[in-house]
């Protein structure tokens, strides 16, 4: 499943966007507010070293935990720092995927896949093993970068996921992205997304 590694974002070249400057384009707290509960199980797929994992866990609250996966071990080393420094590594649990797929156990209310699904060559190998892993009601976030991501490869991405029975709930704003709320509902119905 992510066995291109090579269209993958190196670890040391992920400061360059994962910086305090970020905070005033892409705040963590803004875009995840509305989504994530305290006592949320989390998933951040993808996470790089931690800029969405430490907001996470602080949204889901003592009672809450995240899980934080990536594939490069210097990532995972990066979110073990930053939670030591927030005082929150006892609600964050690092894993390690591989080149075979996340290897998840545990369920999740709420996953987060922030410009990274497009660095994944089986989509639907993906998002199979995030609904898997997602509790009744459970709700993904998606959000490719705009840059990389043009409106019809985004639109087909929305497809794979909705083909494997993960519905559109509502298009998200996220600056310099697309971005989708997805869900395990059934009650949720693919809709066409704006530009």
């Amino acid at each position: 499943m992510f066995h291109r590694l090579s269209s993958q974002c190196p670890w040391w070249f992920v400061r360059s966007f994962d910086n305090p400057l970020r905070r005033l384009v892409q705040d963590p707290d803004t875009i995840l507010r509305d989504f994530v509960r305290p006592g949320d199980a989390c998933l951040d797929i993808g996470c790089g070293i931690g800029y969405f994992t430490i907001p996470l866990a602080a949204l889901t609250g003592p009672s809450g935990r995240v899980t934080a996966v990536d594939l490069q071990p210097e990532m995972l080393a990066g979110v073990a720092k930053r939670a030591k420094r927030a005082g929150l590594s006892d609600r964050i649990r690092l894993h390690q995927a591989d080149v075979s797929g996340l290897r998840l156990d545990g369920s999740f209310d709420f996953a987060l896949a922030f410009w990274m699904v497009h660095e994944v060559p089986d989509q639907a190998a993906l998002f199979r093993q995030i609904q898997e892993v997602l509790n009744p009601g459970g709700r993904l976030l998606l959000v490719e970068p705009i840059g990389h991501v043009r409106r019809a490869a985004f639109d087909r991405t929305l497809e794979t996921a909705s083909d494997v029975g993960l519905a559109i709930s509502k298009t998200v704003t996220v600056r310099l992205s697309r971005a989708a709320l997805l869900t395990m509902s059934g009650g949720a119905t693919r809709s066409p997304t704006k530009d």
